[in-house]
């Protein structure tokens, strides 16, 4: 039996504050497999972004174990084992659309010839071919939430970890970013994990919703999605998407209600 990629076993998160202790996550138990599309969401506040954050290593759970690859997190953030999506695009502006894609690659001392390879190859992948030489104010907020995606590909890691990224688009943008998203990872494989506070978004991107109460942060729900692969939007008009996306509005009720 394959182990899984990553592995959450009692969980737990309680940040010290000069307020006193605040119960960030509790008893979170996830299992999740290579290849999988993994939604998380929940209220705010709930400990959505904390849990992966902690995958990342950002954050240090204070009980349980955790491991991503088999390793500690920190020991898979050194082994180059994700890539992290944050809200904000966050590029640098000085820096061409190329030039923040090459960042982590010159960070990690890749081979310029190499790097040169990447840059372009993730580029097309995200649909940015040709808008490497343009500056991040020169696109729009999608483009650059793409390029965002393109640096976080670029070192080829398992794992993609995506804090919200499509939260402040409007719908329209929104919807054509979802699409262009399964595209991607349908061509790459990687397993991802993704917050997000849309319902829509969770069902129509997810092979599993994992749904969160209100904090300390616990697993309401894990809902499998019974949905085919290949996913254009008017899916989200079928008997089955509407069936999961009231699964996953129960289960927000039911965390509140808890």
């Amino acid at each position: 039996m394959k182990k899984p990629v990553i592995d959450a076993r009692g969980v737990d998160l309680t940040f010290q504050t000069n307020d006193g202790p605040v119960h960030a996550l509790k008893d979170v138990n996830l299992e999740i497999n290579k290849g999988d599309f993994v939604s998380f969401i929940g209220p705010s506040g709930c400990g959505k972004t904390t849990f992966l954050r902690c995958i990342a290593a950002l954050e240090t759970p204070t009980g349980g174990a955790l491991t991503v690859n088999g390793l500690t997190p920190d020991e898979a953030r050194k082994a180059r084992s994700y890539g992290y999506v944050f809200q904000a695009a966050g590029l640098y502006p000085w820096r061409t659309i190329a030039g923040n894609i090459r960042l982590p690659l010159e960070i990690m001392d890749f081979p310029k010839d190499e790097i040169a390879g990447r840059v372009e190859k993730v580029l097309e992948l995200v649909d940015l071919k040709g808008f490497g030489k343009k500056f991040p104010w020169q696109l729009s907020g999608g483009m650059q939430q793409r390029a965002s995606i393109a640096r976080a590909l670029a070192f080829d890691a398992e794992i993609l970890l995506m804090d919200e990224p499509f939260g402040a688009l409007d719908e329209i943008v929104r919807d054509k970013l979802n699409e262009e998203l399964l595209k991607l990872w349908a061509r790459t494989n990687k397993t991802i994990g993704f917050v997000t506070h849309s319902i829509p978004e969770a069902v129509y991107l997810s092979t599993k919703i994992v749904v969160m109460s209100p904090r300390p942060g616990r697993i309401t729900d894990v809902i499998e999605s019974t949905l085919p692969k290949e996913r254009p939007l008017e899916i989200r008009d079928s008997e089955e998407f509407i069936k999961i996306a009231h699964r996953v509005r129960e289960g927000l009720r039911a965390g509140h209600d808890a």
